[in-house]
């Protein structure tokens, strides 16, 4: 192999993984899944419901961290199709049982009303329990899962929520705590 051919394929490597990170970061998704087709109305529900979850006090909530959006890529970009299916079916039924409870959608409820209504769907999932090998797990998991995630790896959540050090120092086993400290990271 000449030096040409070398950096003739290393260009090609290169330029296809530049080409299939554009194809993630617009949104495409991965060949052989369908989209789920989440509109603009379904992430804000997302939204809603990520901010019930982890609700803003002295730092911004999940809602600021625009957690709609990163659960509708995740979703789209990394679950298969049954997955798909069983997390649009959890967002129609978060939206029902607000309507049985409350004679209104999630997003028109109060703060209160919303924790009702998950608390309640969470004690559902919590019997569900761990799913068979082929069954996708209990909606509500997912969206739990997808919020932390989205939370903590967002620039809000790395900077507000945690503390962080670059490069730690020696281990202190005894280091003093107070209630309500930050938990530490690095």
């Amino acid at each position: 192999m000449t030096r040409r051919q070398a950096v003739l394929r290393i260009a090609l490597l290169m330029g296809g993984a530049l080409v299939g990170s554009q194809a993630l970061l617009s949104g495409q998704t991965v060949a052989g899944k369908t989209s789920p087709g989440f509109t603009d109305m379904d992430r804000a529900l997302l939204d809603e419901i990520g901010d019930t979850i982890l609700p803003p006090t002295d730092i911004p909530g999940a809602k600021a961290v625009g957690i709609g959006a990163f659960i509708a890529m995740m979703v789209t970009d990394c679950y298969d199709d049954m997955h798909h299916a069983a997390f649009r079916e959890g967002l129609v039924a978060i939206d029902d049982a607000a309507g049985r409870r409350f004679s209104k959608s999630f997003v028109a409820c109060t703060p209160a009303e919303r924790t009702e209504i998950l608390n309640a769907i969470d004690a559902e999932q919590r019997v569900h329990g761990e799913p068979a090998a082929d069954a996708p797990p209990h909606y509500f998991r997912m969206m739990k899962q997808l919020t932390v995630l989205g939370f903590f790896s967002s620039e809000i959540g790395c900077t507000r929520a945690i503390r962080f050090i670059e490069v730690p120092g020696s281990y202190n086993g005894s280091y003093p705590y107070k209630k309500g400290d930050k938990v530490w990271y690095s």
